[in-house]
C-alpha cells in the first residue's frame, strides 16, 4: 500500500539510509574478500550463506514457479555478480564498479522498450544519452596503476550491469503472479547459482585443490566478507528497499540509489586509497547527471509546467 505522504517518515529515512550505505560499501567488501579467495568461489560462497541456512526457515514462494526461481537465480547470481566479482578481480576499482553497475537502469530502460514494448519518455532517452557519454569516459580512462582501471574489469562491470537489467525484467515477470515477498524469492533463488559457481570455480580457478587450500586458509575477515555479501547486502538490503518501494511511489524511492555510488566512491577511497582520475570524475559525473534526468525527468517537466 502506498504512503500518500510527499516524502519518506523519518523512520523509513533511517531504513534507507541504512540500505544506501550498506550498498554503497559493499564494494569495498568485495574487494577485501577478493583477497582472500578466487571471484568464482567467493560468489558460490555468498549464495550458499545467503540460502542454505534459511531453507528450513523460510518457505519457497507460494505463487511462482522453479523455473522463474531458477533463471532468476542464474542470471542475477552467475551473470550478475560471476561477471561482477571477476571484473573486480580482474582490475575494475571499487569505486568505479559502484558507478558503472548502476548503468543497469539505462540497460533496463533499453530492455524494457525491446521485450516489454514499454515507452520511454523523452527524458529519459535524454538521460541515457548523457550516462552513455560519462560511460565512454569512464571507459577511456583505463590503464594499469591503482587508480585506473583494466578494460577487462570494465567490460566484465558493463556485462553485469546487463545481467542486473536482465534480472530486473525477470523480477518484473514475477510480480505479476501475485505479490512479492522478497526474502522467499532471494533465499530460494540463491540456491541455484551455488552448483555452477561451484563447477566454474574448480574448472577455471585451479580444480578441487586449489578450492581446498583457499577454504582452509580462510580467516576470520574472509567469513566475516561472506556474512556481510550474503546477510547485509542481499537479505536485508534488498527486504528494506523492496518494503520501501511497497510503501512509497517508485519515483519516491528510486532516486535514493543515486547516493549507492557516491557512498562507494567515498568508501573506496577512505578504506582502499583508490582516487579516481580526473577522466574518471568526469565520466562518474555524466553517469550519474543521467541517472538524475532519467529518475526526475518527469517530476522536473510536471512542475515546470505546473508553474
Amino acid at each position: 500500500m502506498h504512503n500518500n505522504s510527499k516524502g519518506l517518515s523519518g523512520a523509513d529515512w533511517l531504513l534507507a539510509l541504512v540500505v544506501i550505505v550498506v550498498w554503497g560499501v559493499n564494494f569495498v567488501v568485495m574487494k577485501w574478500g577478493l583477497q582472500e579467495l578466487s571471484p568464482l568461489l567467493l560468489c558460490a560462497l555468498r549464495f550458499m550463506a545467503a540460502s542454505l541456512p534459511f531453507l528450513f526457515f523460510v518457505r519457497p514462494p507460494k505463487t511462482l514457479s522453479w523455473g522463474l526461481l531458477a533463471t532468476y537465480g542464474l542470471v542475477q547470481g552467475v551473470g550478475q555478480f560471476g561477471l561482477l566479482f571477476v571484473g573486480m578481480q580482474l582490475g575494475m576499482p571499487a569505486g568505479m564498479a559502484s558507478v558503472v553497475l548502476q548503468t543497469q537502469a539505462f540497460i533496463t530502460l533499453l530492455m524494457a522498450a525491446a521485450f516489454l514494448k514499454e515507452r520511454p519518455q523523452p527524458w529519459q532517452w535524454l538521460g541515457l544519452c548523457i550516462a552513455i557519454v560519462g560511460l565512454i569516459t569512464i571507459g577511456s580512462a583505463h590503464g594499469n596503476s591503482a587508480s585506473e582501471m583494466t578494460l577487462i574489469g570494465f567490460l566484465c562491470t558493463v556485462g553485469s550491469a546487463a545481467m542486473w537489467a536482465a534480472s530486473n525484467l525477470i523480477t518484473r515477470h514475477a510480480a505479476k503472479y501475485g505479490a512479492y515477498e522478497p526474502v522467499p524469492f532471494l533465499v530460494w533463488s540463491s540456491v541455484f547459482p551455488i552448483l555452477p559457481m561451484l563447477l566454474l570455480s574448480v574448472w577455471l580457478e585451479g580444480g578441487v585443490d586449489a578450492m581446498q587450500q583457499q577454504l582452509q586458509a580462510i580467516t576470520w575477515k574472509g567469513l566475516g566478507v561472506i556474512a556481510y555479501l550474503a546477510l547485509l547486502s542481499t537479505l536485508l538490503g534488498y527486504g528494506l528497499w523492496t518494503q520501501l518501494l511497497q510503501r512509497y511511489p517508485a519515483s519516491t524511492v528510486a532516486p535514493l540509489s543515486l547516493l549507492v555510488p557516491v557512498i562507494g566512491l567515498i568508501s573506496a577511497m577512505l578504506l582502499l586509497g583508490e582516487f579516481p582520475t580526473g577522466m574518471q570524475w568526469l565520466g562518474t559525473l555524466g553517469v550519474l547527471l543521467g541517472m538524475l534526468v532519467n529518475q526526475m525527468g518527469g517530476r522536473w517537466l510536471w512542475r515546470s509546467r505546473g508553474s
